[in-house]
């Protein structure tokens, strides 16, 4: 949703064109035509759990049909074939410029696109962010979903960047538990339950299957190609997102975030998560996605592991993340150089502040 208090912000609502194309894109407020990591039901029910009251009860309540609706088109609309892994069409539906992404976006053709702006560049420095290269292929992108009318079909059988995201999948999965409670809390039709049950079941088995024990990482699958992308980065610690992961992956999926390539890399200020594993040939650590700690992915595999009961590993990550954020000159900032710890991307973030709070609130079952 774009603000209307920035209208400057480039590129803005003007290259989606959403509402033109779409008769399903709203009127009252400018859209993009894409979708974010599914994190609602896991944000609504951490609500509930250190905020609960009749108040917040009823708005969940009223919440609980959209956050089923917005499940169901992820199931029926982004997995169509029931592989229980999700399907993005666009770098922005994940994490923007990660390496991830290089092979799929190396062999699309861009074809004539108009000159177009970036506020990002004239906001933080240019290292810090994707190429202009890259960016062209972004904006061809969404130049196709546009010329697609946002029609999932359509774009599933015509769009050159289609990727079973596990990282997205595993955050379904997780979300998926979130939104069994609330539908039972709220009272929701046996039904629905069951059906929710039944898609964290297969996300959760799919994403196992993804799981490659010589890394203990797991990868996503291209497909255009049909191949597995195996490309080492945070995002292949998704497995411990997953509710009732097999407790060896779980387990050996730790010992690859406390090693060489990410929290335990070798001289890095503090021992948090890196975006991209260290000995990959593609890390670089002032690079957005690319090698800086961001520490709202450190609290979603934080709170993975506490949800699975893995308090120890949990409290590991969390210690870190807090002294690394506590310092003055810290900011809140979007993510972290990890060697300096220096603060980069948008300072006093939003994202940044909200995670900390959390790291800070009694845990449930605490004293």
């Amino acid at each position: 949703m774009f603000d209307p208090k920035a209208p400057d912000y480039r590129p803005g609502p003007d290259l989606w064109a959403s509402a033109a194309v779409s008769e399903l894109a709203p009127r009252s407020v400018a859209t993009s035509g894409i979708i974010q990591p599914p994190v609602h039901a896991i944000a609504v029910w951490r609500l509930l759990e250190v905020a609960s009251s009749d108040a917040i009860r009823s708005r969940v309540a009223a919440l609980y049909p959209k956050l089923f609706a917005w499940h169901r088109y992820l199931v029926d609309r982004r997995d169509p074939e029931g592989s229980g892994l999700i399907t993005i069409y666009h770098p922005w539906e994940g994490t923007d410029n990660s390496p991830r992404w290089d092979a799929a976006l190396a062999r699309i053709a861009v074809g004539p696109i108009p000159p177009y702006a970036r506020t990002d560049v004239s906001v933080v420095s240019a290292d810090e962010r994707p190429t202009t290269a890259e960016y062209d292929r972004y904006v061809w992108l969404v130049a196709l979903l546009r010329d697609a009318r946002y029609d999932d079909a359509t774009i599933q059988r015509t769009h050159p960047f289609l990727i079973k995201d596990v990282q997205k999948s595993a955050v379904f999965s997780a979300a998926c538990r979130s939104l069994e409670r609330i539908a039972e809390l709220v009272g929701a039709p046996q039904a629905e339950c069951a059906q929710i049950a039944g898609w964290r079941e297969r996300s959760c088995k799919a994403v196992q299957e993804a799981w490659d024990e010589t890394l203990g990482l797991t990868f996503d699958t291209d497909l255009i190609t049909g191949k597995e992308v195996r490309v080492a980065t945070s995002a292949g610690l998704c497995t411990l997102l997953v509710p009732d992961v097999d407790r060896e992956i779980a387990e050996r999926t730790e010992q690859t975030l406390f090693g060489p390539d990410f929290a335990g890399a070798p001289d890095i200020a503090f021992p948090v998560v890196l975006s991209t594993a260290r000995s990959s040939p593609e890390f670089r650590p002032r690079a957005y996605w690319r090698g800086p700690a961001w520490p709202l992915s450190n609290w979603l595999l934080w709170w993975g592991m506490t949800q699975r009961g893995s308090g120890a590993s949990a409290a590991r990550l969390r210690a870190p993340n807090l002294a690394l954020l506590s310092r003055p000159e810290a900011h809140f900032a979007e993510y972290f150089e990890p060697f300096t710890a220096e603060p980069l991307g948008s300072l006093d973030q939003s994202w940044t502040a909200a995670v900390a709070l959390d790291w800070l609130a009694p845990q449930p079952g605490s004293d």
